[in-house]
C-alpha cells in the first residue's frame, strides 16, 4: 500500500499524540509531559547536516546554495581523497552559513586486523583524514572497528577490546591535538557484529576517557539494534558527538517509509542530554530530491518540536 508523504507529514502530529506522545517522560531530570511539548532543563538544537550526495545540484556550490535556502547548516564529506579536495571544500564554504560536521570514514585497513601491515594502513590513512578534519573544523572522523567482511580479524573477547581501547586512545590523542575527534559508529549486526549498540560505543569512550574519542548514533542501525532510541542516546550522554538519519525500512529519506519514520523518542533523548551538534542525513532517495528532501526536512523539524 502506497503512503502519501505529504498527508503523512501533515497528520503525524495528530497520529503521534494518539499513540502516546503525551505520556510522561520518566528520566533522571523528572520531566513530565503535558498537553504541550515538555520543557527541557538543558538547551538543545536541531542542526541538520547533509552528506555530499543528499542535496540536488550539479556541483558543490549548487548544493550549498540549496542547503542554505533550506536552513541546512552542516556538510558531511566523505574522507576518501579528502586531502586533495581540501582547497575545493574551503573555497566552496567561504562566506557560507555551513560548517563541516563530521568526516565520514574514507580510511583504508582496519584497527582490529590480525595483520600488522593492515593496521598500519588504517593508522596512516586515518591520520591524514584527521589532519584534514582539523583544518576544516570538523567535529570528528567517523570510524568502524571492523566490518563483518574484513578478515582476518581479532576474536571478539576482552583482550581484543583492551587492545582496541589502547589503539583508539592513542589515535584520539592525535585527533585532540588537531582540534577534532574520532567518532565510533555502532552498526547493525548484518554489517558489523563487534560494535552494535550506542551504549557499547559510549562505554568504550568512557573507559578510554580521552576527549578525542567520541561516538555517534545512527537511526537506521538503531532501528535494528536498540529497544529504545531515547535510552540509547541518554546512555551516550556527553560522548555523543554526531547523529545519522535515514528512513526506518529502506534507509531512504525520512518520511519515505511512511508512518515507520517516527524519530520523536530519539529526539526526546537528544533533548534530555542537551545535544547541540549535528544530525546528518546518510540515506538514499526513492523519489525526486527536489520534492522529497524538503518534505524530509519539514518532517524532522516538526517531530523535533513535538519531542
Amino acid at each position: 500500500m502506497s503512503i502519501d508523504r505529504r498527508k503523512f507529514i501533515k497528520t503525524s502530529l495528530a497520529s503521534a499524540t494518539a499513540i502516546g506522545v503525551g505520556n510522561s517522560i520518566k528520566a533522571s531530570t523528572n520531566i513530565l509531559s503535558t498537553d504541550k511539548a515538555p520543557q527541557y532543563p538543558i538547551k538543545s538544537q536541531l542542526k541538520i547536516s547533509f552528506q555530499e550526495g543528499t542535496a540536488p545540484g550539479a556541483n558543490l556550490n549548487e548544493k550549498f546554495d540549496y542547503m542554505e535556502k533550506h536552513g541546512v547548516v552542516g556538510f558531511e564529506p566523505h574522507g576518501g581523497n579528502i586531502t586533495k579536495r581540501l582547497p575545493e571544500f574551503k573555497e566552496a564554504l567561504k562566506g557560507r552559513n555551513i560548517d563541516v560536521s563530521a568526516i565520514c570514514a574514507g580510511f583504508k585497513g582496519f584497527v582490529l586486523s590480525t595483520d600488522a601491515a593492515v593496521r598500519k594502513q588504517f593508522r596512516d590513512t586515518m591520520e591524514e583524514i584527521i589532519i584534514a578534519a582539523g583544518e576544516l573544523g570538523s567535529v570528528g572522523v567517523i570510524m568502524v572497528p571492523a566490518f563483518n567482511q574484513q578478515v582476518p580479524v581479532m576474536p571478539h573477547n576482552q583482550e581484543t577490546r583492551d587492545f582496541m581501547c589502547k589503539e583508539l586512545d592513542d589515535l584520539g590523542s592525535f585527533a585532540h591535538k588537531h582540534g577534532t575527534t574520532i567518532i565510533l559508529e555502532p552498526l547493525n549486526r548484518r554489517e558489523a557484529f563487534y560494535l552494535r549498540q550506542v551504549a557499547d560505543a559510549a562505554s568504550i569512550c568512557r573507559d578510554i576517557n580521552n576527549p578525542g574519542v567520541t561516538c555517534l548514533g545512527d537511526f537506521w542501525h538503531m532501528t535494528h539494534e536498540e529497544t529504545s532510541d531515547m535510552a540509547a542516546f541518554i546512555s551516550a550522554g556527553e560522548y555523543l558527538s554526531h547523529v545519522h538519519m535515514a528512513s526506518r525500512k529502506r534507509r531512504s529519506m525520512p518520511g519515505e517509509d511512511g508512518e515507520a519514520d517516527n524519530y520523536i523518542d530519539g529526539f526526546k533523548g537528544l533533548k534530555l542530554i542537551g545535544y547541540d551538534k549535528f544530525v546528518s542525513f546518510e540515506c538514499g532517495c526513492q523519489g525526486d530530491r527536489n520534492i522529497v528532501v524538503p518534505e524530509a526536512l519539514a518532517l524532522l523539524r516538526m517531530q523535533w518540536e513535538m519531542a
